[in-house]
């Protein structure tokens, strides 16, 4: 049965000398899998809109297995992110972690708007580091993580000087600190910004200015506590990481 459905693409996979599978993150049926027959060719009519992080309309042929992909069109490219290489890195992290932390089929509208203003914040020039970790900070629930954020995770006071405990799962006051010999220092800014990323409607985003400081702390407790509690280890990320140490020798 043909259907449309919004969606971005968020992988794709030759298959043959001309298909791609394509896994796309829709708005109506959350992420599917589709064949897009001659895809693979230039002069093919679903080329250009089976490219990474394309934002389209699609028509397709759904089944109970792998659907066909039979038109499209594309609202967006993400033009700027795809000219940039520092860009596609920040953008293949944030699908492929959308695509690690997602079942096939499961519809939600949520996440969808999540992933599509993310790349399109970016596409239009935000601060990619800052998109990326506000996403992060989002995709916790969706991983069925809940650190806590509105108080102390220790002695559950709402004051005082926080520090992040990767052992207690979230702020720690300065009364609690020795619960943790290894807890992340944190400036103001850090403490408030982490509650924020987690909490507020990204369709709110103004321009955030965010000092080089404050950046490091962020990356370090969002990355720390990602390897400690969500069992993913992510080529983009590694990729990732290499690019920004390849950034700052330029």
């Amino acid at each position: 049965m043909l259907q449309k459905c919004e969606g971005i693409v968020i992988r794709t996979t030759d298959y043959g000398e001309t298909n791609k599978i394509v896994t796309i993150y829709t708005r109506e049926w959350g992420k599917i899998g589709v064949m897009a027959r001659g895809a693979k060719k230039p002069n093919s009519r679903l080329s250009s809109v089976t490219q990474l992080f394309t934002h389209g309309y699609f028509l397709v042929n759904r089944g109970t297995g792998l659907g066909s992909m039979q038109q499209g069109e594309i609202i967006s490219s993400m033009r700027q992110i795809g000219e940039d290489i520092f860009l596609t890195a920040y953008a293949s992290y944030i699908i492929e972690l959308t695509d690690k932390c997602t079942d096939e089929k499961k519809p939600d509208p949520y996440h969808f708007e999540l992933l599509y203003q993310t790349l399109h914040y970016m596409n239009e020039g935000y601060e990619p580091d800052i998109l990326m970790n506000i996403y992060e900070m989002k995709m916790l629930n969706v991983l069925g993580l809940h650190p806590i954020l509105n108080q102390c995770s220790v002695c559950g006071s709402t004051d005082g000087h926080f520090s992040f405990s990767i052992r207690e799962g979230g702020f720690i006051c300065h009364r609690c600190l020795e619960k943790d010999p290894y807890h992340f220092k944190l400036l103001p800014a850090t403490v408030k910004l982490l509650r924020l990323f987690y909490y507020f409607d990204l369709s709110r985003l103004g321009n955030i200015s965010v000092k080089e400081e404050t950046k490091a702390e962020l990356k370090n407790v969002i990355t720390a506590y990602y390897e400690e509690y969500s069992g993913l280890y992510l080529k983009s990320k590694k990729f990732l990481h290499s690019m920004d140490q390849f950034r700052n020798l330029l």
